[in-house]
């Protein structure tokens, strides 16, 4: 069955809405990036800092950490899956609705609306500890929603132009900034909150791109400062930026790629193109930063980074369906669905629930009920209860088929 859907600024395409089985695979990947970012209650770096020496710990607090500027931790993959994950699941999504009868009106208002909220959500979670509405916005759910609305009409081009359109982003991004002036050799680093003798600077060509000192950050401290806010913004601690939706819209675009291959050949896994796809994004990405003209670097996400980091989603996405769809092996993930089938609840319950889990537990249980084996030990101990709490909730939800959506 298909639909054809013509609307204003669209070209007319024929767009698939077969029934197809709900891909398992992408709900447990889902659940494992969910997984990562609800699991830093277990502070692995403190606990690696409580033994140093020890390669095990140093090795976990690592990859639960970002990195200071350039280069990658596991941690670090959790922002772009999550925002490639969009993108997978919009095709999915289009097919649904023009199924149900939806007009493009109707999925349009709605994605606007969905971006909306996406945008306040993100706004609301960064002004938690502040004493008035906090008005940044790169928190990932604000960063997916100010894409968002571009990337749903994408979703009804054919794919030459979704190819095209992550071109001229990914392109137009890195020229827009190549073209900004670089820091000179008196930059006062310093008042923008990057420690004298911080080594993580670029020279060269690659300057352009070094913290706090860019053409994203002269944007915020224009457009930040239009909004009402206690004091004058000058920069942000880890050099996060407004400005970073629009090569996240990029990461987005190639998982709309993604769950186009998917549908397009279902029940078929395209893992030989998932894999191409993986390969070409880290070597290309990798090729551009060593050649110094497009660093990696995930706090301001760089077109090295949106290559890169995109190359590890295609390939988490193909290792997970090669387990899952390919050798049915999907009993195991069973925890990841869980998770994954409820992304946005999760996200919400680990930034809003952690105190109140942790005060429970001290207050029940006692000051010293998660040392059980020893002082090092009891962030992790504490942490593994929370998150435990943290899933039982997830189930609970799961079993009542009770799912947050936006």
């Amino acid at each position: 069955m298909q639909a054809t859907l013509t609307s204003p600024g669209i070209a007319q395409q024929a767009i698939p809405t077969k029934a197809v089985a709900r891909n398992i695979a992408v709900d447990a990947y889902r659940g494992f990036v969910m997984l990562l970012m609800m699991a830093e209650v277990l502070e692995l770096a403190r606990v690696s800092a409580a033994y140093p020496g020890n390669w095990f710990w140093a090795f976990l607090g690592f990859n639960q950490t970002h990195v200071e500027w350039f280069g990658c931790s596991l941690h670090d993959l959790i922002q772009p899956s999550f925002s490639f994950l969009v993108g997978v699941a919009l095709p999915y999504s289009i097919a649904s609705r023009l199924a149900k009868g939806g007009t493009f009106g109707k999925m349009w208002a709605h994605a606007i609306w969905r971006s909306i909220l996406l945008v306040a959500l993100g706004v609301f979670l960064r002004s938690m500890h502040s004493p008035q509405t906090n008005y940044t916005f790169e928190d990932t759910l604000s960063q997916i929603g100010l894409g968002y609305p571009i990337l749903f009409l994408l979703g009804f081009w054919r794919p030459r132009w979704q190819w095209t359109a992550f071109a001229a982003i990914v392109t137009g991004y890195w020229l827009a900034w190549a073209l900004y002036p670089a820091p000179g050799p008196g930059f006062d680093y310093q008042a923008m909150g990057v420690p004298a003798n911080w080594p993580h600077n670029f020279s060269g060509f690659a300057s352009h791109w070094n913290k706090n000192s860019n053409l994203g950050v002269a944007f915020d401290q224009w457009f930040l400062n239009l909004l009402p806010r206690p004091r004058r913004w000058i920069f942000n601690d880890g050099g996060y930026l407004t400005l970073s939706f629009i090569p996240t819209l990029g990461t987005m675009i190639l998982g709309l790629v993604a769950g186009r291959w998917l549908r397009e050949t279902a029940p078929r896994i395209p893992m030989k193109r998932l894999l191409i796809a993986g390969v070409i994004g880290l070597a290309s990405g990798l090729a551009l930063h060593y050649a110094g003209i497009a660093p990696i670097v995930k706090r301001i996400w760089t077109p090295g980074w949106v290559l890169f980091s995109g190359g590890a989603c295609f390939l988490l996405l193909a290792a997970f369906s090669w387990i899952i769809e390919v050798k049915g092996y999907r009993k195991w993930s069973f925890p990841l669905v869980v998770i994954g089938t409820n992304s946005i609840a999760a996200y919400l319950i680990a930034h809003l629930f952690h105190d109140f889990f942790v005060s429970s537990f001290r207050i029940n249980l006692g000051l010293n009920a998660f040392k059980i084996f020893g002082d090092g030990l009891e962030p992790f101990m504490l942490g593994m209860a929370v998150l435990l709490g943290y899933w039982l909730i997830l189930f609970w939800m799961y079993r009542r088929k009770v799912f947050l959506r936006i």
